[in-house]
């Protein structure tokens, strides 16, 4: 059966004055919302460089968004009768 849907995401990006990024992120899918953060820090040493904060700090939240759904589809999998897997399958380049 066809299916499709869209899913709204709003991340939200907040710097304090101790080179600290933070990441707010929400994933609201009709049915349900999930909130993921993330933080980057700039070291002082580094320079200062907002943007490179900003993709750390999403990037992050991001991530504990995936990781958030991936748990919520294994309890669900198992929902249905089938059993947990045992290790996820990677594809691609490792990072």
């Amino acid at each position: 059966m066809p299916h499709t849907a869209e899913w709204r995401v709003r991340l939200h990006l907040f710097e304090d004055s101790d080179g600290t990024t933070k990441a707010h992120v929400v994933l609201d899918t009709g049915t349900m919302a999930l909130t993921g953060h993330g933080t980057a820090h700039c070291h002082p040493a580094d320079a200062d460089v907002p943007e490179i904060g900003d993709e750390l700090a999403a990037g992050r939240g991001l991530r504990n968004i995936a990781q958030q759904l991936l748990d919520i589809a294994e309890r669900d999998i198992e929902g249905v009768g089938a059993p947990r897997p045992v290790a996820r399958q990677v594809t691609g380049w490792s990072m």
